[in-house]
């Protein structure tokens, strides 16, 4: 080996023994960055802070090893390599802005500032990726974040003590500012002086860290005790829908009910469960979740003042849409009510906008429609009910639009006549049998639940051998 080429090694080593402690802090950076990209990844939504603060911490720590003296060695004729390194220099504080931004840590004119700041690195680093590196770039770029910090630092100084996440940050942010001020003062004036920034930056990811977790922590101890809040909620409401249709002469009564979320606004009641009389209620309030859950709360409390009704399904909607009126937030409620007399051999229905009752009478299934307006949205309401023959072996099949409005990958409806065609194929199997098999063909059917879905089968049979439960 020739002494120039133990001399260039030499000068090598002497670089990279003086780099290393660079290169390990950018490396540090750069992994708090990718675990923070990582976790917003992780969590499948976007998240501010957590991606600011990755493109900072990573951005950061990729241009320490860049612009690294061993690195520049490397390539310090690349054109390429020189316009990514400044393009790196004059994108570098548009992340933490965005940050700070994000936390609601900057006020109006920070804002601008930030906004300012954004515009002419994005420029510059466009510009140089493009045309190539100018030294009046760097004077900008400087003159800028100079400008930008110094308002930053007023900004944080003049505040007062606004909590501890306000107090850290301030406290990283103020040594950081400190550095980055003599770094870019030097480098503004052509002076030879150790660069330091990395030290500051340190803190500041530490305290932007600090605040992240702790924002996360907060966020998810919030939806942790959101989740007991829906837990509760699903139990009541619950609570409020009837149990088992009890062991009848006549009727057998088979009711399925699958919310989209935690809690729904489906209901259904059995207002009249008798050897000899049944009554059947189901309701679908607008919208989701929990504001609807409550409502039919409110629909489950109508229905039961208007058990002296229970025989008159016209009377019976028009005093639940009286008892309402007024009270739903502008929501409103489409319900189907049957009442059915063994005796008599008698059916009487009547709805409020609801999907119209399926019959199935022999090998025939037909649709049963007596609509009125919904429930809830017009005091002058007023309802019809039909009178029909009720024949031994009638099926019944009362549901939410939830059912025919599910949709698969093609944007297809299930629909009335697939519904009613699922009732005539099932016909053979007992009542628990068909209402699974029915929700089943629905879930099957829709890509994901997009409603709540609810059905009420019922069977009458002439029979006077009372129905068993398993």
């Amino acid at each position: 080996m020739s002494f120039a080429q133990t001399s260039d090694n030499a000068r090598l080593l002497r670089i990279f023994l003086h780099t290393s402690p660079y290169l390990f802090a950018g490396s540090a950076f750069m992994a708090f960055g990718l675990v923070a990209a990582a976790l917003a990844i992780i969590r499948r939504k976007f998240d501010a802070l957590l991606v600011y603060f990755a493109l900072f911490a990573s951005l950061y720590g990729l241009r320490m090893w860049v612009q690294s003296d061993i690195i520049r060695t490397a390539l310090a004729n690349s054109s390429p390599f020189i316009r990514f390194s400044a393009a790196m220099d004059f994108l570098m504080p548009i992340p933490a802005f965005l940050f700070l931004s994000a936390a609601g840590l900057l006020h109006r004119s920070g804002r601008i500032v930030g906004y300012f700041l954004a515009l002419v690195g994005t420029t510059l680093a466009l510009i140089t990726c493009i045309s190539g590196l100018r030294p009046a770039y760097y004077f900008i770029n400087n003159a800028v974040v100079i400008l930008a910090v110094l308002v930053l630092v007023v900004n944080f100084v003049r505040r007062g003590s606004e909590g501890s996440e306000f107090v850290v940050i301030r406290a990283g942010l103020l040594s950081f500012a400190a550095f980055v001020l003599l770094d870019n003062l030097v480098s503004a004036t052509s002076l030879r002086w150790p660069k330091f920034e990395s030290i500051g930056f340190a803190g500041l990811l530490g305290s932007l860290g600090y605040v992240t977790a702790l924002r996360i922590f907060a966020r998810e101890q919030q939806l942790a005790e959101i989740q007991k809040e829906l837990d509760v909620a699903r139990r009541m409401q619950l609570s409020i829908l009837p149990g088992a249709f009890p062991a009848s002469l006549r009727f057998r009564v088979e009711a399925r009910y699958a919310p989209m979320t935690s809690v729904a606004g489906d209901f259904y009641e059995y207002v009249l469960a008798e050897d000899n009389r049944a009554a059947l209620l189901i309701a679908d309030v607008s919208g989701h979740g929990v504001p609807a859950a409550m409502i039919a709360s409110m629909v489950k409390l109508s229905a039961s003042s208007q058990r002296v009704h229970a025989a008159h399904p016209s009377k019976f909607l028009a005093g639940m849409n009286d008892a309402l009126f007024g009270n739903t937030q502008g929501q409103f409620v489409t319900a189907a009510y049957v009442f059915l007399d063994a005796a008599a051999g008698e059916l009487r229905y009547s709805a409020a906008g609801h999907p119209p009752m399926l019959l199935l009478r022999g090998a025939e299934v037909r649709e049963i429609f007596e609509n009125g307006l919904m429930l809830a949205a017009f005091d002058f309401a007023t309802y019809v009910e039909i009178s029909l023959i009720l024949a031994p072996g009638d099926r019944l099949l009362l549901y939410t639009d939830g059912l025919i409005e599910a949709a698969n990958a093609a944007g297809e409806f299930f629909g009335r006549d697939r519904l009613a065609a699922l009732v005539l194929q099932t016909a053979s199997l007992p009542p628990a049998q068909a209402a699974n098999a029915i929700l089943a063909a629905v879930c099957d059917w829709h890509q994901t639940q997009e409603d709540d879905l609810t059905l009420i089968l019922c069977d009458f049979r002439e029979s006077a051998s009372p129905y068993k439960f398993n």
